[in-house]
């Protein structure tokens, strides 16, 4: 079977979500893996809260609490809004566990036995007022190589040049304005230079990447430098070095736990499901495909750092090594980048209170609406402004009045007449015209969606809701029942609309899944069609293998997203519609939004008067 591994970006526990994150890593991530397994494929689909690093240690003190206290509670929060949106996770985790300090703390290990994690004296930046270690992309200033402001600690996202902070002219933090002080400090740091060829080599090899994920990335081996992977930090994995792994205040850098994070996340998946040896289809088969979804602003760590950890995990770089227990594991096949997600031109941004959350936007509106905008509307390719009127246009003049009014229409025609699924009789040109071209949809729009152009597999699907309700209206079937002389007319114009219907519906079922269910209702279908994750609380009391050093207690119980997705019904293929099967009275299945909405947006986001 066709392994697929989907890995997600793990987004930070320091707060809800918003919908600019969502945008990004959340929804494009379900519909590739919701289509992987209804064309077959063996999909594995993993990710967590990223619960490390000092973003999380600054909105604890805001908040008066510690730090742990601070990760269960978003943990708990994110999980609530990525289930309530549909996201059909094997495991979504996170990087508290005692299972993901002992995989990080493996391939430290092997990445040091190998020679590629050196130790130098580097300056780190500190906080003047509260003498903590300010991590790189907490420091903003004056990029050195291009001169744009607001180049980060780490990178330029102008210029896309690596940085160090004490390279940036007039550096500040972005907590409090201060300017940071310098100091020396003793760090591991990833011999990026060492692996170079052989992560030059490998992404040289990458064609069907998005043009600007590439770009960016071939850019990034111009200006390879060895990486500092570990922090002056109190909150996160010990170094598991003698002489480190006790010492408080220095532990690993968060990107470098983070991406890990996919792997740790796999590895506890095949535990929680009764299979320790599972995770490897995904990891050490060479003809498994593995995709990693993220926002434009993590590009680096995925295509650069993850890469090169993985090689010199596997001593494939210029300093040669051995491999390690878990042998050798497979690099991304592809690196899946959007945009940002504007709201009214500024980025998302929670601490600049420019943001809607996922929480409020699920409870007012569902999960399908805000799918549906980001499929169609959002930032797979360029950055895109978010506003309540192009919402409100897009849900009443899409989703209600195309696709809703299609269901609608042809279900309550079919069952007033009829009852049933009613019996076609001798098929016409315009007949066979609409289910060819609805035939059709099935390999362009997968092929679409496979290639992850998620816009555009939307938009083809959407074309045959457009051309469906044509046919409809030059058919009038309300014309042909008030004559009983076309009575077999009737039924099969009614029986190729439903027909066109239930194809309609698997096209757009990786998008709208929950839609997707209640129309497979409607069409007198019974069962779990497309199949939703759920929330289960589990033990942290895996067992680690390597071992590791300075892990969590065992014992704590956190929430997870799983899902059994293997007994869905939804397939990527027509599904006969079936004559006389029973119907019953349709409901409207998409609401129309108020067009009020678009002008003054609601309460808890409302649109700011000019």
């Amino acid at each position: 079977m066709n392994n697929v591994l989907v890995s997600v970006a793990w987004p930070y526990a320091n707060g809800p979500r918003h919908i600019g994150h969502v945008a990004g890593f959340g929804v494009p991530s379900d519909v590739f893996a919701r289509y992987q397994r209804m064309s077959g494929a063996n999909v594995l689909m993993v990710s967590g809260t990223d619960e490390h690093g000092t973003p999380l240690l600054v909105q604890a003190d805001k908040e008066g609490i510690s730090v742990k206290e601070l990760a269960d509670r978003y943990n708990r929060q994110i999980v609530e809004d990525l289930a309530g949106l549909g996201l059909s996770y094997d495991l979504f985790t996170r990087t508290t566990t005692r299972n993901h300090y002992a995989v990080v703390q493996e391939l430290f290990k092997g990445l040091y036995d190998n020679g590629y994690m050196i130790k130098e004296t580097t300056f780190g930046a500190v906080s003047p007022s509260t003498g903590r270690t300010l991590p790189d992309r907490y420091i903003e200033g004056t990029c050195p190589i291009c001169g744009a402001d607001g180049a980060r600690g780490d990178q330029c996202d102008n210029c896309g040049n690596q940085l160090d902070p004490a390279d940036l002219i007039n550096p500040v933090s972005k907590i409090n304005g201060e300017t940071p002080e310098f100091i020396e400090t003793e760090h591991f740091l990833l011999d990026l230079p060492a692996l170079a060829d052989a992560l030059a080599q490998w992404l040289q090899g990458r064609k069907d990447w998005r043009p600007n994920v590439l770009k960016f990335s071939l850019n990034l081996l111009e200006d390879l430098r060895p990486r500092a992977m570990s922090r002056d930090i109190d909150w996160g994995i010990p170094i598991p070095v003698e002489g480190w792994e006790e010492n408080p205040s220095k532990k690993l850098y968060v990107w470098f736990d983070a991406v890990i994070g996919y792997l740790s996340a796999s590895i506890e998946w095949a535990f929680r499901v009764g299979e320790p040896d599972g995770w490897k289809k995904w990891w050490t088969d060479p003809s498994t495909r593995s995709y990693y979804f993220m926002g434009k602003d993590n590009i680096t760590f995925h295509s650069q750092i993850w890469p090169a950890e993985l090689l010199g995990y596997q001593g494939k770089g210029a300093k040669g090594g051995q491999l390690r227990a878990y042998g050798e594991l497979n690099l991304p096949t592809e690196v899946v980048s959007s945009e940002f997600l504007t709201m009214s031109g500024s980025k998302f941004s929670s601490s600049k209170g420019v943001v809607i959350y996922v929480k409020d936007f699920l409870a007012e509106f569902g999960p399908d609406p805000l799918r549906y905008f980001i499929a169609t509307a959002g930032p797979e390719n360029n950055d895109t402004d978010f506003t309540w009127d192009e919402f409100v246009r897009r849900i009443n003049n899409e989703l209600a009045n195309g696709w809703g009014n299609l269901i609608n229409r042809t279900v309550s025609m079919a069952y007033k007449n009829f009852g049933v699924v009613p019996t076609p009789g001798e098929l016409v040109d315009a007949d066979k015209a609409i289910l060819t071209t609805a035939a059709d949809a099935f390999e362009t729009v997968g092929q679409a969606i496979g290639q992850s152009r998620f816009k555009e597999g939307i938009t083809k699907a959407m074309h045959v809701v457009g051309e469906a309700n044509a046919y409809i209206a030059e058919q009038e079937p309300w014309k042909l029942a008030k004559d009983d002389t076309q009575r077999d007319r009737l039924a099969t114009v009614l029986w190729t609309a439903l027909q066109v219907v239930s194809d309609i519906n698997v096209l757009l079922t990786p998008y709208l899944p929950h839609i997707a269910q209640s129309v497979h209702e409607t069409l007198g279908r019974t069962g779990v069609w497309a199949a939703q994750p759920e929330i289960v609380e589990v033990i942290d009391d895996m067992p680690t293998e390597p071992v590791g050093v300075g892990l969590p207690e065992q014992g704590a119980t956190y929430p997870v997203i799983m899902g059994d997705y293997a007994n869905q019904q939804a397939v990527w293929r027509r599904i006969e519609m079936v004559p006389g099967v029973e119907l019953s009275k349709p409901q409207p299945l998409i609401a129309k939004l108020d067009p009020e909405l678009a002008e003054t947006g609601p309460t808890w986001a409302p649109v700011e008067k000019q």
